[in-house]
């Protein structure tokens, strides 16, 4: 009782101090039937289940308000939007100073080991719960919207023909797709470039499944998929273009030399590459902010690690690489969060069924909060495109166009 008491007044002081701030469209239904407004007409409710619960609103920050809700400590109703929004509020009220995580404490071991277990703890839920919320061809990596209004489907296919655009693919030539998901660009390089794929994952749901695309497509014969570090790729496999979208996340942030020095290494002289990643807003590689960051690795991605995009080029210039284009697509991975949020709180009840409670609460508040992250400019993602210098004669000699319009041609 005399701990309960203690909570309760810290939990007053915390209220005060968000009623100062002003306010704020939700309502605590407290243990024991009290509720309080935090603002006029809310349209969140946030229910501590036990006083014991209140300690996360006393200091709150993103990783532990969503740990409580993962452990229902705590329940919310309302819309996602709006949950993820008030949560912000509240743990930049318990943390006026916070605005960025943690600097990277260089730890993580990115072992062949660890990383296979990183990614099967992300990919192996199961690919029917991924299925529920994903386009038709399962693409998990920022959509390419051209024009603003198209649906997310077609938004996932602009994003396919815009690597292998900025790729240059021509017929037979030999591709390597790193983390190649659910063979989504593999196909598409396949079928509508003439590429020869060899793509390769760490995760065995994934293979299972890209290896039955491939085969429905009629496409055995152009693409190879592998259970497959990036680093036990044959050396001097001899690659014309390498795409790794959505996977350099994973690699951490000391291993970035090694990781650019194997692209490098694969390809081809003359040849092209395009890194698909999320990035860090801040320059010192800190994690994001508020929290969001430790949450993610405790519950979605271990040992996921983002540098910032200047520590990205600098690395694969170091490697040899010669950076031709970054595009930032920051907007355009709000605009796919927010779809694959929506998608995904329209199948709550069979999500639930088929991943459990927890796991689906873990996903539930981390697709909305990245689309925020996202949205607010709290992470980045880039698209950056290089080469392989070629010397043909007295000169290094390109495989791209002299211009960009060969990236935007209808």
């Amino acid at each position: 009782m005399v701990i309960d008491t203690v909570i309760q007044k810290q939990l007053n002081r915390f209220i005060d101090q968000l009623r100062d701030d002003g306010e704020i469209p939700t309502v605590l239904a407290l243990p024991g039937g009290t509720e309080v407004a935090l603002g006029h007409s809310p349209t969140v409710l946030v229910r501590l289940n036990t006083w014991n619960a209140a300690r996360h609103l006393i200091n709150p920050t993103m990783e532990t308000l969503g740990a409580a809700y993962v452990e229902g400590e705590i329940d919310i109703e309302g819309p996602i939007r709006d949950v993820i929004r008030v949560a912000t509020s509240f743990a930049r009220a318990g943390d006026r100073n916070q605005g960025l995580g943690k600097l990277p404490e260089w730890i993580a071991k990115h072992s062949r080991r660890s990383d296979k277990q990183a990614i099967e703890y992300h990919y192996d839920v199961s690919n029917e719960f991924y299925s529920l919320w994903l386009d038709p061809s399962m693409v998990y990596s920022c959509a390419y919207f051209r024009d603003g209004d198209e649906d997310l489907a077609t938004a996932q296919m602009r994003k396919l023909e815009h690597i292998c655009r900025k790729l240059v693919i021509e017929p037979e030539m030999r591709m390597l797709d790193i983390g190649c998901g659910w063979g989504a660009l593999a196909i598409h390089a396949a079928r509508h470039h003439g590429a020869r794929v060899l793509g390769i994952t760490l995760s065995d749901n994934q293979y299972l499944l890209a290896t039955e695309r491939v085969r429905e497509a009629g496409l055995e014969d152009r693409i190879e998929i592998r259970i497959q570090d990036y680093r036990d790729v044959e050396p001097g496999a001899g690659f014309d273009r390498i795409s790794s979208v959505g996977m350099f996340e994973h690699v951490g942030l000391k291993n970035l030399p090694e990781y650019f020095r194997v692209v490098h290494d694969l390809l081809k002289p003359g040849g092209v590459t395009l890194n698909h990643g999320i990035t860090s807003v801040d320059v010192d590689n800190r994690s994001v902010g508020l929290g969001a960051g430790d949450f993610i690795n405790r519950y979605v991605f271990p040992d996921g690690e983002l540098p910032h995009v200047s520590l990205a080029i600098r690395e694969l210039s170091a490697a040899g690489l010669e950076l031709t284009d970054a595009e930032s697509l920051r907007r355009h991975y709000a605009r796919t969060l927010w779809a694959w949020s929506e998608a995904f709180e329209g199948n709550i009840e069979e999500l639930s069924r088929i991943a459990g409670e927890r796991k689906t609460r873990i996903w539930r508040v981390y697709l909305a909060g990245c689309a925020q992250a996202f949205a607010y400019n709290w992470l980045n993602i880039y698209q950056l495109q290089a080469v392989r210098p070629k010397l043909e004669g007295s000169t290094m000699t390109s495989p791209l166009p002299m211009s960009r319009g060969y990236m935007y041609a209808r």
